[in-house]
């Protein structure tokens, strides 16, 4: 499950869509095959949608033969990642191809009666256009209020809102917003059609979008960016799910529209941890793919941390829910939060006002990268008579049809990502490994906090571990914008 439905008032993250790469030379078109008919067993159930894996060089024509010899139809296929999406209404799909090659996210939702609850947008048409900057104590902790005096980011620059869709009419982002980047891939493939990528259910997206790029204008809020341009990635279905087919195709799209730098903020369904063994191995591999090629062809990832306040750094031997037996499994040492945790992934935590880690941020040594201001929803971790309102501590951002206050992990990452344009706007040949460098030794260092009893009964709700210049509270520390643009 995502992490909106884990912390209603932290708004949390989108699922990343399965999309076909529809720009000139990167067309991955579907070819189907149809099965010998007394091969296949239909079963009584719909069709469903499965992420399939090939051995690194299988070229589409082979992938989509072995699909249909299988009792399936390819939708999409990244012959670079060698990853397929395919359908399929035979029930011996997956056994066919096996089960380490082929996973339905779908059906294990499906199975487990797994749905979510869609918050409806407002009317965009109407927004009050009074200026509320005075209000984002979260620009004023990482000086991307005085940053932005100095540049504002470059146009040049696209970042990718892997999310539920950026809202293209809200006057803080219809400048910044390319539509001709934007898709959907919510079908499995991208489809760049309006309706495929703008919300419907959900204002997170846009609310992430506000913090990153919302305009200078003088009115409403301004992001850490505002010069630099963004793409809606719809990944978020309606219930708020984000299976891993949505996330391969966001990713790969990002790739294909050469995005700079995209923002995940959410965790790859339906694991918490997603565990690189039996079938869960497809899409850990899938998703690890994607990622590292991303990352090989010049996009910066950054991710939330999720908001389950879990050390995410030693899961082995622990137990979690297995939304796939309706049971529990056992972690172990491979088990990580996708894609926060794979290797070139910018892993973000979330602080409050006070600068202390978030009572609901997940954490974990060697996991976090930077911390960045998600706000708090406990709050006696600043009041210890309960005094605080929690719409005091949250972040205020665009949704449809005005501003909102929301806390989260979710929050916190795309404070990172717009740090992250600056730098790329500041250094264009910057590869995506020395923009995550130029972030994590730019931060400001925050040392483990002495007490971390928020409810004040007596017992810690976490340990912090290492030291101040790198812990797993807040890795290198709080993502500093000021340093960006060559300023302290």
């Amino acid at each position: 499950m995502p992490l909106l439905r884990r912390l209603p008032a932290a708004a949390v993250s989108a699922v990343v869509l399965a999309t076909s790469l529809v720009t000139a030379g990167a067309n991955a078109s579907a070819v189907v095959v149809d099965p010998p008919s007394d091969a296949c067993a239909p079963s009584s159930n719909a069709e469903l949608r499965y992420l399939v894996l090939f051995a690194p060089g299988t070229a589409e024509p082979a992938a989509t033969s072995e699909v249909g010899s299988a009792c399936g139809a390819m939708t999409v296929y990244y012959p670079e990642i060698a990853v397929g999406v395919a359908n399929s209404a035979d029930a011996g799909f997956a056994a066919r191809l096996g089960t380490d090659r082929a996973f339905s996210a779908q059906r294990v939702l499906r199975d487990a009666g797994r749905s979510g609850e869609a918050t409806v947008t407002t009317d965009p048409a109407e927004v009050d256009d009074s200026d509320r900057t005075a209000e984002q104590w979260d620009m004023t902790m990482i000086g991307a209020d005085r940053a932005r005096r100095i540049t504002p980011g470059s146009g040049d620059v696209l970042v990718g809102v892997l999310d539920s869709g950026v809202d293209p009419n809200h006057p803080d982002l219809t400048n910044a917003l390319d539509r001709s980047a934007s898709a959907g891939c919510l079908s499995g493939r991208a489809d760049p059609s309006p309706a495929a990528w703008e919300p419907t259910a959900s204002p997170h997206g846009t609310h992430v979008a506000g913090t990153i790029a919302a305009a200078d204008d003088g009115r409403g809020i301004t992001g850490v960016a505002p010069g630099v341009r963004i793409a809606s990635v719809k990944v978020v279905d309606d219930a708020g799910f984000i299976l891993p087919e949505y996330a391969v195709c966001g990713l790969m799209w990002a790739t294909a529209n050469g995005m700079r730098v995209t923002n995940n903020s959410y965790f790859v369904d339906p694991w918490l941890m997603t565990c690189d063994r039996d079938s869960e191995h497809v899409v850990y591999e899938s998703v690890r793919r994607a990622v590292d090629y991303a990352t090989s062809h010049g996009v910066l990832t950054v991710a939330a941390a999720t908001n389950e306040g879990a050390d995410l750094a030693d899961p082995n031997g622990r137990a979690a829910e297995d939304p796939s037996t309706s049971g529990r499994r056992t972690l172990d040492a491979s088990c990580k939060v996708l894609p926060a945790g794979l290797r070139g992934v910018v892993a973000v935590s979330a602080v409050g006002r006070n600068a202390l880690k978030a009572s609901y941020s997940s954490y974990g040594l060697g996991v976090i990268d930077v911390t960045a201001p998600g706000g708090e929803t406990k709050p006696q971790a600043y009041d210890p008579s309960g005094g605080k309102q929690q719409d005091d501590t949250c972040v205020l951002s665009t949704v449809p049809g005005g501003y909102e206050k929301m806390c989260g992990t979710s929050m916190a990452a795309p404070h990172v990502t717009g740090v992250a344009a600056l730098l790329a706007s500041e250094h264009p040949e910057a590869t995506p490994q020395t923009l995550s460098k130029m972030l994590t030794e730019q931060a400001d260092p925050l040392p483990c906090p002495a007490d971390y009893d928020l409810d004040g009964t007596g017992a810690q709700d976490a340990y912090c571990t290492g030291y101040q210049p790198y812990n797993s509270f807040y890795g290198h520390g709080l993502t500093d914008a000021m340093a960006a643009v060559g300023a302290r």
